[in-house]
């Protein structure tokens, strides 16, 4: 009995190490995205397809992230290029979970002439 708890709470624990380490790899990609949007001469839509194809390659079996770049204003009026990413994980280790929705923003400062 006791060794059956053991194991769902080490599921458990792998689990949250994988959704933490996907989140992590996302948060990394959009702010990649965001740079690559945010240089001068590059539109600053072009930062989440950027993105899209960094997490592709860094988690295989992730190209059903959608991330969009769009130009802000920031405090100041200062142009910000902002790329958001979501995707959702199933929750495999676990029996009973559906799956979680991880959601990241990565921001830049655009080059300017």
């Amino acid at each position: 009995m006791v060794s059956t708890l053991l194991l769902f709470v080490f599921l458990g624990v792998i689990q949250v190490g994988l959704v933490l380490h996907i989140r992590n790899t996302l948060a990394a990609n959009a702010a990649e995205g965001a740079r690559h949007g945010a240089n001068l001469g590059v539109d600053a839509a072009d930062g989440g397809p950027y993105a899209q194809r960094l997490i592709a390659e860094s988690i295989p079996g992730r190209s059903d992230t959608t991330c969009t770049g769009a130009q802000i204003d920031g405090p100041g009026g200062v142009p910000l290029v902002e790329v958001t990413c979501e995707v959702r994980v199933p929750l495999s280790l676990l029996p009973f979970g559906g799956g979680v929705t991880v959601h990241v923003t990565g921001h830049a400062v655009k080059e300017t002439a």
